[in-house]
């Protein structure tokens, strides 16, 4: 099982950050009761583009509702 680096709470959407077999990649989980999504993203990425990320991630959830 993959170790866990983060986890934390975007409003309702529960985003889980965990290594993969790539050293330089990150598993991103992200999961609100009704949608899934995962994805991967560069370490680098990760460690400076946080908030940008938390911010495609909500945008990405709200319009699924929009879209509904």
């Amino acid at each position: 099982m993959s170790k866990e680096v983060e986890s934390y709470k975007l409003g309702n959407i529960r985003v889980i950050i965990t290594e993969t077999d790539d050293p330089n990649r990150l598993k991103v989980d992200c999961n609100d009761g009704t949608y899934h999504s995962g994805f991967t993203v560069r370490r680098y990425e990760y460690q400076h583009y946080k908030r940008h990320m938390n911010q495609k991630i909500t945008t990405a959830y709200h319009k699924q509702y929009d879209d509904e």
